[in-house]
């Protein structure tokens, strides 16, 4: 039986008990903040945060001796952004730019001989990404394809003379000049009307056309793309393939890859397919896993090519089941499940150079940690315990795992771990003197009662100038998902340190449905989606009203996605709160049927099934009870909360005659990413709150002799 060790909260980050408060901890504690403040100069803005750069996934050398790493430096009054590749030693070193013209460069991978790097860019006259190679020891990036329908996730084969890469083709085409024909002739025609016959239409921010997502091959030196799945009878996701959507066997023969098994469009079940890269025909097509009517992804080949492991999740038409860390025995065709009695998910797995286990970047317990899973069996063994690590590469003797760790103070930084204990050594350095003049809040992870009397984590983040003696604002923060877990992790869109330096004391809390706390809790709300998250979010409230220097008459709440689901519900039920923020808000249930996955098969049944369900979880069915003022902000672009709901939602608050502003952004999607878009965004929040919940300190407030019960076991960054 593998069992995983109960998570203690207080076992996050650097653990201790929370000692009662007395005169003299209240004056160390001021005493505390104002040195640490002295040492910074600028308060932690938006426009502050857009001058950090952004380090995409890195890759590392077959030697483990070098990391390559895209970063994102934006020019806010050009509102764009450059990417550029560096090296970067796996020991602390210099770090070298290796690519510098402009445009974009992403998706680094490693050729096995260690001579080269492969990667996706826009440059020059180039009307779609395409796939560039340029050597390690320096000189100019060379364009390998000029594909008309574009690159996606390139992977060296193992002679390092050819790339697989993937695109989005239409296999009624026989070449790519016919492709690039058709391509221009769509772009420039007059009539614009698109048809579909099946579901799905959209995914996230476009429209889906009828190409599907094949792999290639090509040479090196250029010349025309190979295909490898054309022909074989199935594709690739439409939606967002990537790199995690296919591997290549280690000795170069074999593809493994993701395809959505489903003939109707609205009921989807992703297989694990191999297929010989020389034959490319139905009749040479192997599913590996067409007994599981779930989802089954992320195929990985063991470096010794004895294994193929991959991702599964048995619940059917659920995006946050738990997923199992399956190993399949490509010699005797035997499949291992190695986490059925493990409650967490196996996500951005990595295998060790030696075949001998597999490293992964879990959601657990509000942080990602690195696990390791041995093949052999055995309790999967957590390796760091503090901060969130992910985008994990490994190579070379040791082995030497190079990844992403980031925390609500830290943007993600380019670190090295070491495998046997966990110890991370910072690697890169691309922030520090812009955090260096930045003064971030202190950060606590705490734990209070919630629904059915069940432990809810939440994240604090105080203003940098905070002192217990004083009353402060609370700016409580809906999360999105709903299965998607608040970690300590940087957030650009909804920056907490950002809402702290405003002055209010900033929290997220893990609700019932947060993923990274374990199968029944996650699993919890997805057949009644509104109430127990509702009721946790009003135990936070208490929890913080029983705190003496909360300020209950200065609450506010906001959220994004289903965080603006849980904010429209709060319109219509009892609330402390004094205004809200509804961002990309499912407000009505009904009409999210024109969301992207809309046509999917719901798993507990649709609402001509069950109406009194379906009305009593849908924000809109409460609107007679709407009067807290409200922000409602949508994309026109987002096709995940169709703009609908933004509209639907201020329209009936305009009726109601609740005081409301409708933000409206034409050119965004279900997130706001565009660095003159952001730096709106952030201040219309700001001057929104303001009105309705003065920032900062108040009124003296009576410090406690002791912590609440709830409190005890408390975490500070």
């Amino acid at each position: 039986m593998i069992r995983m060790p109960p998570i203690r909260r207080h076992e996050l980050g650097h653990c201790h008990k929370q000692k009662p408060h007395s005169n003299r901890s209240v004056v160390a504690l001021i005493a505390g903040i104002v040195l640490a403040a002295s040492a910074h100069a600028e308060p932690y803005t938006a426009a502050a945060m857009w001058q950090l750069q952004r380090l995409g996934t890195p890759d590392i050398s077959p030697d483990g001796r070098l990391s390559v790493v895209p970063v994102t430096r934006f020019d806010v009054d050009k509102n764009k952004g450059d990417t550029d590749l560096w090296l970067i030693p796996t020991k602390p070193g210099k770090a070298r730019q290796l690519t510098s013209s402009g445009g974009s460069a992403s998706s680094p991978v490693w050729s096995p001989d260690g001579e080269m790097i492969a990667f996706v860019g826009k440059r020059g006259d180039d009307k779609q990404q395409q796939l560039y190679v340029i050597a390690v020891n320096g000189g100019e990036a060379r364009r390998v394809t000029n594909v008309p329908t574009g690159v996606i996730a390139p992977k060296w084969f193992p002679d390092s003379r050819r790339i697989a890469f993937l695109s989005q083709v239409w296999t009624d085409l026989d070449s790519w000049a016919d492709m690039d024909k058709r391509m221009t002739e769509r772009n420039e025609a007059k009539m614009t009307a698109r048809v579909w016959e099946k579901a799905p239409v959209s995914h996230w921010d476009h429209f889906l056309d009828d190409r599907d997502t094949h792999i290639y091959s090509i040479s090196i030196d250029g010349g025309e793309p190979q295909a490898i799945t054309r022909n074989a009878g199935v594709s690739l996701d439409r939606a967002e393939p990537d790199g995690n959507s296919y591997d290549i066997s280690p000795d170069g023969a074999e593809v493994a890859f993701a395809v959505n098994n489903d003939p109707s469009g609205i009921d989807p079940n992703f297989d694990v397919f191999t297929l010989p890269v020389e034959g490319g025909s139905p009749q040479n097509l192997s599913n590996l896993t067409k007994d599981n009517t779930g989802d089954d992804t992320v195929p990985l080949y063991s470096p010794d090519g004895r294994s193929l492991a991959f991702r599964r999740q048995v619940i059917k038409d659920f995006y946050a089941d738990r997923a199992r860390l399956m190993l399949y025995d490509r010699r005797g065709s035997k499949l291992r499940n190695l986490t059925e009695e493990w409650d967490r998910s196996a996500d951005g797995l990595v295998w060790s150079p030696d075949s001998s286990a597999l490293f992964g970047a879990i959601d657990d317990a509000g942080t990602r940690r690195i696990y390791r899973f041995d093949i052999g069996g055995g309790e999967p063994k957590a390796v760091t315990r503090e901060h969130s690590f992910d985008s994990l590469a490994i190579a070379g003797s040791g082995p030497v795992i190079v990844g992403l760790r980031q925390s609500f103070t830290e943007p993600p930084t380019l670190v090295s771990i070491i495998a046997r204990t966990g110890a991370a050594t910072k690697l890169s350095d691309f922030n520090d003197p812009v955090l260096a003049r930045l003064t971030p809040g202190r950060v606590e992870s705490v734990t209070y009662k919630g629904a059915n009397n069940e432990d809810v984590q939440m994240w604090v983040v105080y203003p940098p100038n905070f002192t217990p003696d004083r009353k402060w604002p609370l700016y409580l923060l809906l999360h999105g998902g709903p299965h998607n877990g608040v970690t300590d992790a940087y957030q650009w869109r909804w920056n907490a340190q950002v809402f702290a330096n405003w002055g209010y004391v900033t929290a997220w809390h893990n609700f019932h449905g947060s993923s990274g706390f374990g199968q029944a809790w996650t699993d919890s709300i997805t057949k009644e989606s509104m109430a127990m998250p509702y009721e946790d979010t009003i135990k936070a409230t208490e929890w913080f009203r029983a705190q003496p220097w909360l300020d209950t008459e200065r609450m506010a709440a906001g959220g994004g996605s289903y965080g603006g689901y849980l904010a429209s519900s709060l319109l219509g039920k009892p609330h402390p709160f004094k205004t809200l923020v509804a961002h990309a808000a499912v407000y009505n249930s009904y009409t999210q049927y024109s969301s992207d996955y809309g046509a999917d098969k719901k798993r507990y049944g649709e609402f001509w099934d069950d109406v009194e369900r379906f009305a009593r979880n849908s924000p809109h069915t409460f609107a007679a009870n709407f009067n807290t003022p409200t922000l409602v902000i949508h994309g026109q672009l987002d096709r995940r909360v169709p703009v609908n709901h933004g509209l639907e939602l201020f329209n009936v608050l305009q009726n109601r005659g609740v005081p409301s502003k409708l933000v409206y952004f034409p050119d965004e999607n279900h997130w706001i990413l565009k660095p003159q878009n952001s730096l709106f965004w952030y201040e219309t929040s700001r001057q929104w709150l303001e009105k309705y919940v003065r920032p900062g300190p108040g009124d003296a407030s009576a410090v406690s002799a002791a912590p609440s019960e709830s409190t005890q076991n408390k975490v500070s960054q």
